[in-house]
């Protein structure tokens, strides 16, 4: 019969977790730098996206550049549908050519829905065309739980995401285009003698913010997707369903100052480190090494003082054939009292083959006669 084997690798000594809350409907505080959920409130319940969609509409035209199949100096042409569309505005022309750079600083900075539509339309032909595209390639880089059903985020019913989702996309973003990203921090834009303000309270302030959109509809309230980066750590702050422009101003303040003040960063095991062999039952090797392929990490509040403890979790006797690189372990972090803070995969370092029937047979037998555990390391 399997058993469930646990090696107790370590324990730190920290105080007790503080909680940390919001008003916002929906929430995530999300360290990139250790891929930790430091705050999660409804985050896989669907809302309104409002603006903060766009950002799929630029990862979108970002891909579309990385890719080569665009330009920043091409020109889109502005339909009279792009000139008319109302909310947020770049305030184009109808008729005019406008080039990609632009209609990006007109989207993230200036939120306009007429550079949107007019990205739609000059990637795909239409908006409706674009939108079918939208929904695949979200599809593709992740997001389980999104709809799209315009580029721009206007108020639909049926245009819904997740914290969650928005979260994915974020992380794709800053990950999948270093070198198109920087335009998230760009704090004004002037466009046909218009100078308009990036509506991200958090650029203007001195947390060091980059990104990345704000958003607001009577179906969702108030949101922005914020990132920050401080002493070699970035965090990403999802919020939905406040009140105000205001509120939303003082809640992603202060969660993120919330985040590098009164959380830290542990590096447990670096990357690629062999951690552990376990044994292997009817294979033709007696034990097989397994590693992390990313660092192990994790963010937990300063004044943790309750025991930190580290394990390793296995299914014993592990029955070969085992391919390489095979998730078969995990890393468990946990609280003193043996809640499950995070979980990371462990993968074989190598292949392990079935053992010939002979020489199973002499395996059994041997361990019939002696009684010697052949799961012994």
């Amino acid at each position: 019969m399997f058993k469930l084997l646990f090696f107790f690798i370590l324990i730190f000594k920290f105080a007790v977790v503080s909680s940390m809350e919001t008003v916002a409907k929906q929430a995530l505080l999300y360290d990139l730098s250790t891929n930790t959920i430091i705050l999660e409130k409804n985050s896989d319940e669907l809302m309104s996206p409002s603006s903060m969609s766009k950002i799929m509409t630029i990862y979108y035209l970002f891909k579309k550049l990385k890719d080569g199949e665009i330009s920043l100096e091409d020109e889109f042409k502005i339909s009279k549908k792009a000139w008319k569309k109302g909310g947020s505005r770049m305030f184009l022309n109808v008729d005019s050519m406008v080039k990609v750079e632009d209609l990006i600083k007109g989207i993230i900075v200036q939120s306009g829905n007429d550079a949107c539509i007019a990205v739609a339309e000059g990637v795909s032909g239409s908006e409706e065309f674009f939108v079918e595209e939208l929904n695949l390639l979200a599809k593709e880089i992740g997001l389980t739980d999104s709809y799209f059903t315009n580029s721009t985020g206007w108020p639909d019913p049926e245009h819904l995401m997740t914290a969650r989702d928005l979260l994915t996309l974020s992380i794709r973003t800053i990950e999948d285009f270093p070198e198109l990203y920087h335009y998230y921090a760009d704090k004004d834009f002037t466009y046909n003698k218009i100078k308009q303000s990036n509506r991200n309270p958090l650029l203007f302030s001195d947390l060091n913010a980059d990104g990345l959109k704000t958003g607001h509809t009577s179906l969702g309230g108030y949101g922005l997707v914020a990132t920050a980066e401080k002493n070699n750590r970035r965090l990403i702050l999802i919020l939905n369903g406040l009140e105000t422009s205001r509120q939303r101003s003082k809640e992603s303040d202060r969660l993120i100052r919330l985040g590098f003040n009164q959380y830290k960063n542990i590096e447990i095991v670096n990357k690629d480190t062999d951690i552990k062999s376990i044994p292997i039952w009817g294979g033709n090797k007696k034990t097989i090494k397994i590693y992390n392929q990313d660092k192990i990490a994790i963010t937990i509040p300063k004044k943790l003082r309750k025991n930190l403890k580290f394990h390793i979790k296995f299914y014993t006797p592990f029955m070969a054939p085992i391919k390489k690189d095979q998730a078969i372990a995990e890393f468990l972090i946990k609280k003193g009292n043996n809640e499950v803070l995070k979980k990371i995969d462990l993968y074989s370092r190598e292949s392990v083959e079935k053992m010939s029937f002979f020489s199973k047979v002499v395996q059994n037998f041997k361990y019939l006669l002696f009684g010697d555990s052949i799961f012994v390391e």
